[in-house]
């Protein structure tokens, strides 16, 4: 089975022709976007990113494998953003004896996603969250991507062959992210991977946008890929002790107080103008050395008093905006998320069967 063939935009639109029948949307007025507004999608540089706005979709994180959810896409794009990033898992598509060997009907289900995503108007990022070599998650991967050749090598082959899966779709509807949230590491060990991982990739498809993720978790900007023709992805989760309040995968987290916005931190008291600081003002540096800057992922979870999040949130989608950045929030539905979130202090609203945070969702809407 061959899965190497690039997929024309026409080829690709048909092969997958028999889920073009879609999802059918009841009427909500008050998320009303127009059919035209949803299918203009910005063209992107890696130079200068568009102002995307939208969420992670977790069907292929951290051990998942599961279809994405075309329904997703949908109610993303009636609520008026255009852009999804797809945090993935490789064992998903790979033999489990051998990670070299690609599972077709998994890429099928990533091809199907970026189908979605054309078919609703939204871009579509395509993320290693676990890719061969690396992740932030537990476990850790048995061979390290920036020391070990042969992980390397196998990292390039994945992205070679998504390169080649989907050459000659535009890169207004599809981009590539290697990986998520490089920890911390000598900038001229991420250059060396990054530039091999970028030389696969443009050895079969020489326009793809790719954006790459900053060092030390996605905070630190990765000024060493200038001149890589690379774009790239910060965070907006600090201070952490908002965003991560009481999250389970955080040691110590648990002990924190409860926090506030504006948040004091030892000497450093986290507000507006701390944030511009530390946040936004070392990422449009690099900005200016000729990368594109956006915010991959942002969020925070469901243990932070809501009206703490929501001024938290306000303040750092003002300085994005300010900026010119657009971002994904992590995620739609679940923890962090508009959907699903299990706050106990919020009144969520019943909406087409979900738990609807309608307070959260027009503030993001209307950044």
């Amino acid at each position: 089975m061959n899965t190497h063939d690039p997929i024309s935009r026409r080829h690709f639109l048909a092969r997958s022709s028999a889920a073009a029948a879609g999802v059918a949307l009841a009427s909500l007025p008050s998320f009303a976007v127009s059919a035209a507004e949803r299918k203009s999608l910005p063209e992107p540089t890696a130079k200068k990113l568009p102002r995307w706005r939208g969420f992670n979709l977790l069907e292929k994180f951290n051990g998942r494998n599961d279809p994405f959810v075309e329904q997703d896409f949908a109610w993303i794009a009636e609520m008026g953003f255009n852009f999804v990033r797809l945090p993935m898992d490789y064992r998903g598509w790979v033999e489990k004896d051998d990670w070299t060997k690609f599972r077709e009907p998994t890429l099928k289900e990533i091809d199907e996603a970026i189908r979605f995503g054309e078919k609703h108007g939204i871009h579509v990022h395509l993320n290693f969250h676990r890719a061969p070599g690396y992740t932030v998650a537990r476990p850790p991967e048995a061979k390290s991507v920036w020391t070990d050749e042969e992980a390397l090598r196998v990292c390039a082959l994945h992205w070679a062959t998504f390169a080649r899966r989907y050459r000659g779709i535009p890169n207004r509807q599809l981009s590539f992210n290697p990986f998520n949230e490089p920890a911390r590491l000598e900038p001229e060990v991420h250059k060396r991977v990054i530039a091999r991982i970028v030389e696969a990739v443009r050895e079969h498809d020489a326009q793809r946008l790719v954006i790459c993720d900053g060092r030390d978790w996605g905070n630190e900007p990765p000024t060493e890929l200038a001149g890589l023709g690379v774009a790239a992805a910060t965070r907006g989760y600090r201070p952490m002790r908002i965003t991560h309040y009481k999250a389970s995968w955080v040691g110590g987290a648990d002990q924190w107080a409860e926090p506030s916005y504006p948040l004091k931190e030892g000497e450093t008291t986290w507000d507006k103008a701390t944030m511009r600081q530390k946040n936004i003002e070392p990422w449009q540096k690099l900005e200016q050395a000729g990368v594109g800057v956006m915010v991959g992922e942002f969020g925070a979870f469901n243990k932070t008093p809501h009206q703490v999040v929501l001024a938290w949130m306000r303040e750092c989608l003002d300085l994005w905006k300010e900026a010119g950045w657009g971002w994904a929030m992590w995620n739609l539905r679940g923890g962090f998320g508009v959907l699903d979130s299990g706050r106990a202090d919020v009144a969520y609203e019943d909406w087409r069967g979900h738990k609807l945070d309608r307070a959260m969702l027009e503030l993001i809407r209307a950044a």
